[in-house]
């Protein structure tokens, strides 16, 4: 058993039967009153996301996660395919289950799949990736780095805010637990 507190973003638990990953966590602290955790959860077996809050001090069981290095392969229909780097088995992954990770993936990418039971329950990207510029607006004569930015569309599907000095066919580090940009590669 584990207490609410100690979860973080990526942890699998048990609760009601069901396997929940937790997507993101916010400790909130009202005016009066406790210290509340507000989480986004997905059933890992059905892929539905549900806002919950739950008290610090609640216990759920937490799950044993049998973690594999695997390297992205190609996105075969729904499924975005892995290969395990140590005995070459390829596993599918479905898109319900990646969620907005998907973005993130690169062609030859390697990850760690994350298995409960020898179920996939996940995927745990690196904290950084390497992503390129397709589409941004041009860059306005006279812009400084410390401008507001501007959105740029990498090719993956993922939209960053990045500086007015970046354009189409940049490539940039792109940091994985929030989306922002860290710089040029």
């Amino acid at each position: 058993m584990i207490q609410t507190i100690d979860l973080k973003k990526g942890m699998v638990f048990e609760r009601g039967g069901k396997l929940l990953r937790v997507l993101q966590i916010n400790h909130h602290k009202p005016g009066k009153g406790n210290t509340l955790m507000q989480m986004d959860i997905q059933d890992v077996r059905t892929g539905s996301i549900v806002h919950t809050t739950m008290r610090p001090s609640e216990k759920v069981e937490q799950v044993n996660v049998d973690k594999r290095q695997a390297q992205y392969l190609y996105d075969q229909g729904d499924a975005s395919v892995f290969m395990d780097m140590e005995n070459y088995d390829q596993y599918g992954v479905s898109a319900s289950q990646l969620g907005d990770d998907k973005k993130y993936l690169v062609e030859n990418m390697k990850v760690t799949v994350n298995f409960v039971d020898g179920e996939i329950v996940g995927i745990e990207l690196p904290t950084t990736v390497e992503l390129e510029v397709a589409d941004t607006q041009p860059m306005i004569k006279g812009a400084t780095i410390d401008g507001g930015g501007k959105p740029a569309t990498m090719t993956t599907g993922l939209v960053v805010n990045v500086p007015a000095f970046i354009k189409n066919g940049d490539k940039l580090i792109i940091n994985t637990t929030d989306g922002s940009y860290k710089s040029r590669a």
